[in-house]
């Protein structure tokens, strides 16, 4: 566990944990591959089925979340990531009956995508012949997907962004998180909660004035140890 130990310094100004974030450098987050307007991009259009519209999607933010992961998944190993963390929190894998795992970054996101290619391939689940229902459970289960999605992303900024503006990708990563954070918002997939330890990024890249606490450090200044989750 951190803990921020101040004592050597009255004022406190540094916490123990706190680094700057490279990722929130003005001369990074103005960096997109696009311009386009992500706010319409995300709306339902008027003659498509919800449903239809939230398999779509998830299934191309999991094909493009993984691929953006792959480009530094060789910096992402047991010994360099040896939890799963975004900024002090840490995340831990749950099985199918509810058994939580610690694991490593590389075994978490492995378990997250294996899992997530076994849905969206799922006739049953995410069904893609015509006349065929989606179950009642699935937006409970995209919910689940764009979670675990969010804790992969999140984990490319805190932990591999040198390694991403190595590769000049941080342009295609800024430009995924923007269209993703929009669209979990649009439909409320994934509670505020469980975003609020980007919200600094968040803020800069969307800047649509969310209601975000106003707290322009939450991975810093919210927690000074590590949360598990």
């Amino acid at each position: 566990i951190l803990c921020r130990k101040s004592k050597g310094k009255p004022n406190g100004k540094k916490p123990v944990p706190e680094e700057k974030k490279l990722y929130l450098e003005p001369e990074y987050t103005k960096l997109r591959i696009t311009d386009f307007e992500f706010k319409e991009l995300v709306m339902l259009p008027r003659e498509i089925d919800l449903n239809e519209w939230l398999a779509s999607n998830t299934t191309t933010f999991f094909h493009h979340i993984n691929l953006q992961y792959s480009t530094i998944s060789e910096f992402c190993t047991g010994e360099s990531c040896q939890t799963m963390a975004v900024c002090n929190t840490q995340y831990y894998w749950y099985d199918e009956r509810g058994k939580k795992i610690k694991c490593t970054a590389p075994q978490y996101v492995d378990f997250v995508m294996s899992s997530v290619q076994k849905l969206v391939t799922d006739e049953d689940v995410f069904p893609t012949k015509y006349g065929k229902e989606f179950p009642n459970s699935f937006e409970s289960l995209v919910k689940k997907i764009c979670k675990y999605l969010f804790h992969v992303l999140a984990h490319i900024y805190s932990s591999h962004f040198k390694e991403t503006l190595a590769l000049e990708l941080h342009g295609h990563l800024n430009t995924l998180y923007t269209h993703f954070i929009l669209f979990i918002r649009e439909f409320n997939l994934v509670d505020p909660k469980e975003t609020t330890i980007m919200d600094d990024l968040t803020e800069i890249l969307c800047s649509s004035g969310s209601s975000s606490n106003g707290s322009g450090n939450s991975c810093a200044g919210a927690q000074n140890h590590v949360k598990e989750r």
